[in-house]
């Protein structure tokens, strides 16, 4: 396996170390894409809450990593690591904990090339450390943890990226390529499970294991049939030219809300000339392939298509269990998927290191698995639960269906 191949979860120090070096050029390969848009100047960032200033973000990425491996942070609360931060500033800028997200625009910080050689120091830093570490899971949590942080900040920096839309910044290409989407939807039909149980968040006897998965316990699953793939654009587009967004009975209280406050009859980055639909990626106009999975598509969205098609959201007990079925046909890893399930506890659940990574967030957010094109292939696990708010079309979204 290369190292994008490996999980992280169990990597060694030999792999950690060329993990964590890929991971900050990716971050440092997207921050380029956003400076040469004119986005490492804060004041030209729109201030939207679903993005960070790139410069706040790069620094806070290495920040993360300095806090929890070269100050030996065992908590994420304020005082908890040994010394001080190699820049001068670096706790009252870069912890996201204290910072408030409005305040990141504000903030006096250090020019992109003083932050880009912070990065780079912490990052030779760690490397000289983790070359001594012992191979094994309590030694080398933090360093996990950092690479996990790292990957997920690169994945947001590539929403940030479709998000500001600037034809100035280039498009996805070699280094800064999303990595390779690999389900095509439309036509695979649907597989159906007869029910059973499984070990919900899959052995946590070893390796890295996030606060929210845990803890590893039986859960039964009655029977139930589910799509092979993602609802497909084609599939979506119906919906959309039989008056989904206009038929309120389609759409839960909470979905019919949020339309109140939109003018929208279409998903996010649709846009119709004549017949013709197109869609906007990273700034530039493509036409709408319909063979792939519909993205950027928030829950009440999909919760209306799952009525309009009488169909249903799988449950996130469900979709684990079909993904760790290993059933031929059931693809996963195009997009992020949304769930029926919203974002809980486990039983059991105490927050690890980083307090703030889940526990803030339970019953706020809803539950999506899998994975997206942007997401490196070290992070994908069929017992990753990420969340977001049910408004949330920026990310790289789409969904599945069940029968009722």
């Amino acid at each position: 396996m290369t190292v994008n191949q490996a999980s992280f979860r169990h990597a060694g120090p030999r792999e950690l170390a060329a993990a964590l070096q890929d991971a900050r050029h990716y971050t440092l390969a997207l921050f380029e894409a956003l400076a040469i848009a004119g986005y490492d100047d804060a004041a030209r960032v729109p201030r939207l809450p679903i993005v960070n200033p790139p410069l706040w973000e790069l620094g806070h990425t290495a920040w993360f990593a300095e806090w929890f491996v070269l100050r030996g942070a065992l908590d994420s609360r304020p005082g908890a690591a040994s010394g001080h931060s190699l820049l001068a500033r670096g706790d009252d800028w870069f912890d996201s904990g204290t910072v408030p997200h409005a305040a990141r625009w504000t903030l006096d910080l250090p020019p992109p090339g003083a932050v880009k050689t912070y990065c780079h120091e912490v990052l030779d830093r760690i490397l000289d450390r983790l070359a001594h570490e012992a191979d094994d899971d309590a030694a080398l949590y933090p360093y996990r943890l950092a690479l996990a942080h790292e990957d997920m900040h690169g994945e947001a920096f590539m929403y940030t990226l479709q998000t500001l839309q600037s034809r100035d910044a280039p498009a996805p290409t070699g280094s800064l390529a999303p990595r390779a989407q690999s389900v095509v939807a439309g036509g695979a039909g649907e597989i159906a499970f007869a029910g059973g149980s499984f070990v919900r968040g899959g052995d946590q006897s070893t390796g890295f294991v996030f606060d929210n998965e845990k803890n590893a316990a039986r859960v039964k699953v009655a029977p139930f049939a589910i799509d092979a793939s993602l609802v497909s654009t084609a599939a979506f587009l119906d919906f959309v030219h039989d008056g989904g967004y206009e038929r309120a009975h389609y759409w839960t209280d909470a979905g019919r809300a949020w339309l109140m406050t939109q003018e929208r009859s279409a998903p996010r980055y649709w846009a119709r000339e004549g017949e013709d639909w197109h869609t906007v990626r990273f700034g530039r106009p493509v036409a709408l392939d319909l063979a792939e999975p519909v993205r950027h598509v928030n829950l009440y969205e999909a919760q209306a298509w799952c009525a309009w098609a009488g169909r249903r959201l799988p449950t996130e007990d469900e979709w684990e269990y079909a993904a760790d079925a290993n059933r031929p046909g059931f693809a996963w890893g195009a997009l992020w998927e949304w769930t029926a399930s919203v974002f809980l506890p486990f039983a059991g659940f105490e927050a690890d290191r980083y307090r703030d990574y889940s526990a803030p967030w339970f019953g706020t957010r809803q539950t999506l698995r899998g994975a997206s094109f942007a997401t490196p292939a070290r992070l994908r696990s069929p017992h990753f639960r990420n969340f977001y708010t049910p408004e949330r079309d920026d990310i790289f979204a789409g969904f599945r269906s069940c029968a009722l």
